[in-house]
């Protein structure tokens, strides 16, 4: 049954309404999904609504028919800031939102985190049947993710952190790579996916005074090498991420704490410098060495994300302040189309899909918009619970984690 199970989520990488990690297929938050829902509320077009003990604001990944979470449960059942945590990953069935299995693999012993963040913020990356798991500073493993069962942890790679932890892992070939933007000595790190056992460490160096940041990197390709975009404090490095020897770099003054995941279109990465004045900017990846001022192609400073990920659609470029103010860009110049109030407080990251682009704020509303250089709200959905998670797409539906809930929502 076991090795049955195994093969089938192994497989299922084949099917279109997998999402296998943060943001999605191709890691830059679009779907091709379609027929996907325009309205819903907390009592219509939900197809379940499942309970998730404890805390925590890592997304849903799909495989097939399972989805997989992690959470931080109080020990105590008390949900105090300090609380001692078990650290856990859920199994749940796609079709009706019941668990299928629910396993510890760390404790947090008296953990901080600050008020937006979680002890299980990262979300989860799938590969082959297994699934590999973060919780930033406090442990990393790799569970069988038909049954649970775990392949390898580790908390060797401990650090002091700021605020929590937030960088979500990626896959490369024979590596699970993550970014570890302590207090001190910030670093990406490289561990073999198969033992565990760290392959390399990158030490990033900038000279912003604060140094913590949470960035998930971004892999991509350019002229048939693979480039790992990782931006942390004060500065963007572009690593080759089999060795981890920086390829290039570009530097942002005293940004820091960035969370926005890059994303990257017409030979550019777009990133956010995020805190505490937030610069966007359009860097051209063929460079080599320091290209702060032979690569930038241009840069935006008003209505600049400190933590929603971006998205490009066609020749457009769209990113959602902290605010709500949505802005629609063109991605090869930086010409600003319209820059409007969409949403209440958001922290999600955007979701480009079936022609439409998706928000979701902090406080439960989902905006629906129409793409494209003229402001359109196509609908708006209010769950009313907290929410800070970014959308997953199952088939043709969307998955909204709140402080409370996973929902399944369907047109």
């Amino acid at each position: 049954m076991r090795t049955t199970l195994a093969l089938l989520l192994s497989t299922s990488l084949l099917s279109a309404a997998d999402w296998t990690e943060f943001r999605g297929p191709g890691a830059q938050g679009h779907s091709d999904a379609t027929n996907l829902p325009l309205t819903w509320s907390p009592t219509s077009n939900i197809v379940w609504k499942t309970p998730v003990a404890g805390v925590g604001w890592s997304s849903p990944v799909v495989v097939g028919t399972r989805i997989f979470l992690t959470s931080a449960v109080s020990l105590s059942g008390k949900e105090e800031a300090t609380a001692d945590r078990s650290l856990r990953v859920i199994s749940l069935d796609a079709t009706n939102g019941k668990s299928l299995w629910d396993v510890e693999l760390f404790q947090a012993k008296s953990p901080r985190a600050h008020r937006k963040n979680s002890h299980a913020s990262p979300t989860a990356v799938f590969e082959d049947g297994l699934l590999y798991v973060h919780f930033g500073h406090l442990g990393t493993a790799c569970l069988d993710a038909a049954t649970g069962e775990t392949m390898w942890a580790t908390q060797e790679f401990a650090y002091s952190p700021v605020h929590g932890n937030g960088s979500s892992p990626v896959l490369c070939e024979d590596l699970l790579i993550f970014s570890a933007d302590a207090e001190k000595e910030p670093k990406v790190i490289a561990l073999d996916k198969k033992t565990g056992k760290q392959r390399w460490a990158f030490a990033r160096q900038s000279d912003a005074k604060k140094k913590f940041s949470f960035c998930t990197p971004l892999l991509i390709d350019v002229n048939g090498q693979k480039q790992l975009i990782t931006p942390g404090s004060g500065v963007v490095n572009s690593l080759n991420p089999k060795t981890g020897e920086e390829i290039w770099r570009c530097y942002y003054g005293e940004g820091y704490s960035v969370v926005p995941r890059p994303v990257y279109a017409h030979g550019m990465v777009f990133v956010s410098s995020s805190y505490d004045k937030p610069v966007l900017k359009a860097i051209k990846v063929d460079g080599k060495g320091d290209v702060t001022e032979t690569h930038v192609a241009w840069t935006i400073d008003k209505a600049v994300p400190h933590n929603p990920s971006m998205a490009v659609i066609g020749d457009e470029l769209y990113f959602v302040a902290d605010n709500g103010i949505l802005t629609c860009a063109d991605a090869k110049t930086g010409a600003i189309h319209y820059s409007e109030r969409c949403t209440g407080p958001i922290s999600a990251s955007l979701l480009a899909a079936d022609g439409k682009l998706y928000l979701q704020d902090e406080k439960g509303l989902g905006v629906v918009v129409k793409p494209g250089k003229t402001f359109q709200i196509l609908a708006q959905n209010d769950l009313g619970e907290r929410s800070l998670a970014s959308y997953a797409v199952i088939d043709s539906d969307l998955l909204i984690r709140t402080e409370g809930n996973l929902y399944r929502i369907k047109k």
